[in-house]
């Protein structure tokens, strides 16, 4: 993204960029049919479950002042103005933790105060809301999201680990919270008395670890053994969500058995009930502000406006990350122009605003490529086995698919046709198809097996479109008149969902990887090279991956503590923004510039797997290669908390194969060869077992881009 500081530009240049693909963006959701429901519904669940549960903290925390029915209408309203209105559909808008924990501090602030209280506490956080929206008016206009770019891994995965954090400690705390005795219940109730209260809190526990396991696994299902490709793919779509009807149907097993309110279910009034809607016009109110608090408004805004200009840009960053080869341009400026004007609207309406939200928003992306994937495997699925049928070699039949690869691509008027391509064919295949005698004999399944080997030609992209957001923003406001059928999900069920999302964002975070890898013993750490490790595992010494993740642990646990400190806790956006220029100007002090460069890198990349086997090198090419169904090859790409895609490269065959020139299209990437490490090789010789007689071979990888390994002075030619 170009950095300009010229008022108005970046804003313009947004405008524009997706004015070209506004048509599109409608057409590519409507064309891909019924398919489209699957991420809408997996994003709606993902959205919805925890904004319910944010409503169940605040309407604890504000004294029933805001309730789910505020949050679910907030993140409904601001979701459908930004499918709509928004340059970057794919980002996500809901009421989240954050703005949680600021709407708490501003109310303990306001409920002393004489002159504020409870009564006027929407309508001084409506002030608080036009003041934060006037800043983010100034920082779009002023082109502050230039800077996105220096957001680097430090400062965004800490984030993204302190929000699966605060996820874990709701969890933890709504749970022993099972145990206690509420404060709205009438304490004279029998489901209230010591006994039933413990009964209540391990049901509890029961209800909240059976979602959190059943919902881990579900998402795992495609990987399953057992069971049709089908219904597979629809548990592991929706599985989660169903898990959720699951266990709430599980709660009514005993209930002629315990005593009504066991176990405890969501609390919360209907939008119709005497008194749900006075906050709809708060707005008559702010005059009634005084003066003085109406000016001290603009200090918690700041803090607000700091957060929302982080939050909002980092998730939105995290859905159009690189490796997920989006077509269409970002629009930073223009969104956060919007927010702004969606932040005075819930400010006026007496809501919580809502913003982007991690990890919503690199999950919705996620998702789309899934159904991108789908498309896409389709229509070669269809190509391949007709070219087949009319006993096409190799080569035409990989002609044939590449032709049909380009039909179903949709070039922008102000873009090139992509230059993806179909990745290149694998050396097995090319080997078996040479073993019939000649390189030209019609091919069959025996030499390309349709249902597998198609997934390995497709590249990652992403089925760009609003109308994913768009409905699962309307079904999120259906969920405001559903509120009846809502309540009677158990609390215990959503800090199970809490947990289940706090776990979901962990793999893929670079930041948490390097936790596990202290807490690795020497003697093991040779497996982690067996696995897709990231780069900075050859290239860093141990000690200074060691020192680096132990200063990101303390700053992460300083962030988290601030939260715990009344009114100070206000402040904790501040200490994130404080990383830009710690890692520009702090850390390159104690760092070396090689090192931080691969530990702090822009790009996650990563090197392919070694194994240790012996025996692995002398099995045949066939048994070696590894088919993957085509539902479970995104599968782990679906749970990455970051939106980044692991480069997962197959060990290149040893044999020689035939050259197959005329398969590979001029356009078509060519793979880049990684250099040499002698960290890694010197690494792998020490920690690797020793066979006698026997001496391990190592090769370079192919990779997917030119390698970033540090102290090299050539680089690779990038892609074309």
């Amino acid at each position: 993204m170009e950095e300009t500081f010229v008022p108005f530009r970046g804003i313009k240049n947004d405008v524009n960029g997706r004015l070209l693909c506004y048509k599109q963006d409608w057409i590519g959701g409507f064309r891909a049919g019924v398919r489209i429901l699957a991420p809408t519904t997996y994003i709606f669940f993902a959205s919805a479950i925890p904004v319910i549960s944010f409503g169940e903290q605040l309407e604890r925390n504000t004294g029933g002042t805001l309730t789910a029915v505020q949050t679910l209408a907030s993140t409904a309203l601001c979701g459908i103005f930004h499918s709509i209105l928004g340059g970057q559909p794919l980002l996500i808008l809901g009421v989240a933790e954050p703005t949680v924990l600021m709407y708490t501090f501003m109310f303990d602030f306001a409920k002393y105060r004489k002159d504020l209280g409870q009564k006027l506490f929407l309508a001084w956080t409506g002030w608080v809301c036009v003041w934060t929206a006037i800043l983010l008016f100034l920082l779009a206009i002023l082109g502050a999201c230039s800077i996105i770019n220096r957001f680097t891994r430090l400062a965004g995965e800490l984030f993204g680990l302190l929000i699966a954090m605060l996820f874990m400690q709701q969890a933890i705390r709504g749970v022993l919270e099972e145990f206690g005795n509420p404060q709205r219940e009438n304490s004279n109730q029998t489901a209230l008395e010591p006994s039933w209260r413990f009964g209540n809190g391990m049901f509890a526990l029961v209800l909240s670890f059976g979602l959190l396991f059943t919902a881990l696994k579900s998402r795992k299902a495609r990987s399953w053994r057992y069971g049709t490709g089908w219904l597979r793919g629809l548990i592991a779509d929706y599985g989660v969500p169903l898990m959720v009807l699951l266990w709430t149907a599980v709660s009514y097993i005993p209930a002629h058995d315990v005593p009504r309110g066991i176990p405890r279910r969501l609390f919360s009034p209907n939008p119709w009930s005497r008194g749900a809607y006075s906050n709809w016009t708060v707005v008559n109110e702010m005059l009634y502000v005084p003066p003085l608090y109406i000016v001290g408004a603009f200090i918690p805004a700041t803090m607000i406006a700091v957060l929302y200009y982080f939050d909002h840009s980092v998730a939105s960053q995290l859905a159009q990350q690189k490796e997920f080869n989006l077509k269409k341009p970002a629009s930073y400026h223009h969104d956060l122009l919007l927010l702004g004007f969606l932040v005075i609207v819930c400010g006026l309406i007496g809501i919580p605003p809502s913003n982007g939200v991690i990890p919503q928003s690199p999950m919705h992306t996620k998702s789309l490529a899934t159904l991108k994937h789908q498309l896409l495997r389709n229509k070669l699925v269809s190509t391949a086995r007709k070219s087949m049928s009319k006993k096409s070699n190799l080569s035409q039949l990989y002609r044939n698919m590449q032709e049909a690869y380009n039909k179903m691509q949709t070039p922008l008027a102000y873009q090139i046709p992509s230059a993806l391509g179909l990745k290149e064919l694998k050396e097995s295949t090319i080997q078996l198809a040479s073993s019939t005698g000649y390189i030209d004999a019609p091919v069959d399944e025996t030499i390309f097996d349709v249902d597998k080997d198609i997934d390995d030609l497709l590249p990652v992209e992403v089925k760009e479109q609003r109308l994913s957001n768009l409905l699962q923003a309307l079904m999120v406001g259906v969920c405001v008149a559903a509120m009846p059928l809502l309540k009677k999900i158990p609390t215990s069920v959503l800090w199970g969902y809490f947990a289940f999302m706090a776990i979901e964002s962990l793999p893929g975070n670079q930041f948490w990887e390097r936790i596990l890898l202290l807490f690795t013993a020497p003697s093991r750490r040779y497996k982690v090279l067996e696995e897709y490790h990231a780069t900075f595992i050859e290239t860093v010494p141990f000690k200074t991956i060691a020192i680096f993740t132990v200063f990101q642990t303390v700053y992460l646990l300083v962030c988290f503590g601030i939260t715990w400190i009344p009114l100070v806790g206000v402040l904790f956006p501040l200490l994130i923004m404080l990383l830009v220029p710690v890692r520009q100007y702090f850390l390159p002090k104690f760092f070396k510039g090689a090192h931080l460069q691969d530990l702090d890198a822009a790009e996650y990349e990563e090197a392919s797997a070694v194994s240790y086997s012996m025996a692995f090198a002398d099995q045949d090419i066939q048994v070696r290669t590894t088919n993957i169904d085509g539902g479970e090859i995104l599968d782990e790409f679906i749970t990455k908390s970051r939106g980044e895609i692991r480069h997962m490269q197959s060990l290149e065959a040893t044999t020689s194969t035939p050259s197959l020139d005329d398969v590979k299209p001029s356009f078509s990437p060519q793979m880049a060869w990684r250099a040499y490490s002698p960290h890694v090789s010197q690494l792998r010789m020490e920690l690797s077992p020793k066979v006698p007689g026997e001496e391990l071979q190592l090769k370079q990888t192919p990779s997917p881009g030119p390698s970033t390994l540090v102290g090299q002075s050539s680089h690779a030619p990038s892609p074309c």
